[in-house]
Order: structure tokens, then C-alpha cells, then sequence
């Protein structure tokens, strides 16, 4: 696996902030939009937020460009679009409803474990 270090570094972020369900798929093969799709659940609305405020501080911290992301609150569903990667940080409610993952069964799927050990 050669995951994008920036990617791998989101990932151990949201782990820190204690997302569930931590999950990359790299769709650069099977899809134009991005190459990887970072997917995680929050706990509750603040939890959200605290999710989305810890990505965008590792983007700052490693200067990476934020194209897009979600300011609102009371969503089931927040990205943060980095370009070459989107993180999207999921209510439970709104992971079970739109399914990411189903969507993209082409994917290479790489758990938080996976993430871990490289």
C-alpha cells in the first residue's frame, strides 16, 4: 500500500479525536472526483464539528489546500475537499443513509488498522 501521507495523517487525527469507523478508499482508478475518500462517524453534532475542526488544523499545520468545507451545523454529513482527497465525517444516522462505502464497492477500502501498521 502506498497511501498519500497526508491522507494516512487525517486518519490518525480523526482516530485521536475518537471517530468510529475510520475508513479510506482510494478511487483514483474508479473515479475522476478525487483520489481518496476519507470516512468517518461522529457521536453527536459537536463531536462533528471537533472532527472537522482537528482536519482542517492538520491541513494548516501541514499546509495543504482546503478547497471546500462544510460551516453549517445540525448536518448528518460535513466534507472537507482537499483536492486530492475529501474527507467526509458522518452522523451515524447519515452513514447508515447514504452508504459511501456501498457506493463505491471498486474502491480499495483500507481500515484504520491497515492505515496503522504502514
Amino acid at each position: 500500500m502506498n497511501l498519500d501521507s497526508s491522507v494516512k495523517g487525517i486518519a490518525e487525527v480523526l482516530d485521536t479525536k475518537d471517530a468510529k469507523d475510520i475508513v479510506i478508499l482510494d478511487i483514483a482508478e474508479v473515479s475522476n472526483l478525487t483520489s481518496y475518500f476519507v470516512i468517518a462517524t461522529a457521536n453527536s453534532e459537536p463531536h462533528m464539528e471537533a472532527l472537522r475542526d482537528a482536519v482542517l488544523e492538520f491541513l494548516e499545520k501541514n499546509n495543504l489546500s482546503v478547497i471546500y468545507y462544510d460551516r453549517g451545523r445540525g448536518y448528518d454529513w460535513m466534507v472537507v475537499d482537499g483536492g486530492h482527497f475529501i474527507v467526509h465525517l458522518f452522523s451515524e444516522k447519515g452513514r447508515e443513509f447514504y452508504s459511501l462505502e456501498d457506493l463505491w464497492l471498486n474502491a480499495k477500502r483500507y481500515s484504520l488498522e491497515d492505515i496503522l501498521k504502514r
